[in-house]
Parts: C-alpha cells; structure tokens; sequence
C-alpha cells in the first residue's frame, strides 16, 4: 500500500463542517471535504465535477502544530431575505485557526494507484489556486512535499508517495515545524472503517453540497525529543533517516 503525504501550512485556515448560514465554524483539523476541495483546485475540476474517485482514497492527518481558534466578521449587502420581500444587510461570524500546520495522508485501496501519482503531478502545477478551507487562505509553503529521508522508501520521482500504510507513513515523515519546548505528543486522525468518531464530510457532490458520513479514529503519536528529525532539517540535506517516534494506540476523542 502506498500513502501521498500533503503539507498544510498557512497563518490563516479553516475546515468547515457544519456551516450553515451566518455562523461558519471550523474544524481544528483539516476536513475530508477540504482537502478534496484543494484537489479539485489543482486538478482543474469544476464545482460540478464527479468526486468519486477523490473520495473513496483513505484519510489521515498528523497535526503538527495545533492552530488557534479565532473568528472574524463578514458583511454582505443587499442579501435577499428568507421570505423573498425586499433585501438586507447580513454579518455572518466565520471562524478559523491561526498557524497550524498539517501533515495529510490519501491512501488509496487499489494497489499502485495512478490516482496518487496524478494528484501529485496536479500539486506540482496546479490548474488553479489552492487555498486552505477559504479562497483567502493561501499556504504558506508549497503543499506537495518535495522531499523525502532515503530511510523511507518510494517512487523515485514522487518523494510525497511513501510505500507504507497510512499510520506508518504520518508516524515515520519528518516534523514540518518546529515543536513547542511543551509538546511532547500530536494528534493523529485516521480515517477507519471501525473508527469511534463519525464525521460528515465526504463529499458526495460540491454543487449540491451534499456530504457522507465516515469514521475515524483520534491518537497520539508521542515524540522522542532525541531523536525528531524536522522536515528543514531534510530540505537542507541534513536527515538523520526519518523519525523515531512512539504511537500511542487507542486514545479516541468524541467530538
């Protein structure tokens, strides 16, 4: 099984789930949805596009850096009302995260799925724009990953595809940021057949917005201070050979 990493920084990003009218939330982590949406971006894919194919591959995301919860306002003038007599001014809350940063990993079911290769290709020159859960939200750094430690083994010319399985991919690759002295462990949310929490975020159609259920699992995955390899370290070729780190199994979140 192989496993397409993605890189999600940006000081400004947010993954809605539930948003609905003049509330828009986030998720403190990147939504199925989100992320899908990133990909049709690059690939060129209309709004109206069939997604089945992006949203059978598998899901995880290693959070690197936890982002901080903030909110800000919009307005929008001459908004039709409900009852559809005359017009007004709305102001709708939107909430975000402020700097995280991600690590996301696709898996997909099909052995040497050219898909990955193709989504990777798409990162590498994309169609259009890619943005972070809003047009405005542009990263930071360059989402497909550019290299890879020589420990980890893959397609020569994609370093982003690791052939490992999703937890062992997000578990192995390099840190992408620099660590709070505090933090000795990060969140782990994998996409499960059997996983404890149930997130409706896949999308069945964008133009009708129209979204499914699947599962996920939430862990840890604890650092070993002496032996963190970050992904700097990798881009400047000094690697020590990829992480030493140690999963903690079975610690799940309701939300």
């Amino acid at each position: 099984m192989q496993t397409l990493l993605l890189r999600l920084a940006g000081p400004m990003q947010s993954w809605g789930l539930q948003s609905r009218f003049t509330e828009r939330d986030t998720a403190m982590e990147p939504s199925k949805s989100g992320v899908i949406g990133l990909l049709c971006a690059a690939l060129g894919r209309a709004r109206s596009a069939s997604v089945d194919d992006l949203a059978r591959l598998k899901m995880g995301v290693r959070v690197d850096r936890e982002g901080v919860m903030k909110y800000d306002y919009q307005t929008a003038l001459d908004v039709i009302k409900a009852t559809l007599k005359g017009r007004d001014t709305v102001v709708s809350t939107r909430y975000y995260l402020s700097d995280p940063v991600f690590l996301v990993g696709l898996t997909s079911e099909i052995e040497d799925d050219p898909l990955l290769m193709s989504i990777d290709t798409a990162l590498a020159h994309p169609r259009w724009p890619l943005y972070l859960g809003r047009k405005s939200y542009v990263p930071s750094l360059p989402v497909r990953i550019g290299k890879r430690p020589p420990t980890l083994g893959g397609p020569a010319s994609v370093p982003g595809i690791l052939d490992l399985e999703m937890r062992k991919a997000l578990e192995s690759f390099p840190i992408l940021c620099e660590l709070d002295p505090s933090v000795d462990k990060v969140r782990l949310i994998i996409e499960h057949d059997d996983g404890q929490v149930y997130r409706q975020d896949v999308p069945i159609s964008f133009a009708r917005r129209e979204f499914a259920f699947r599962r996920v699992n939430i862990d840890w995955m604890e650092i070993d201070r002496d032996h963190v390899e970050l992904y700097r370290d990798l881009e400047l070729g000094n690697s020590k050979g990829g992480n030493k780190n140690v999963f903690v199994e079975n610690h799940a979140e309701s939300s």
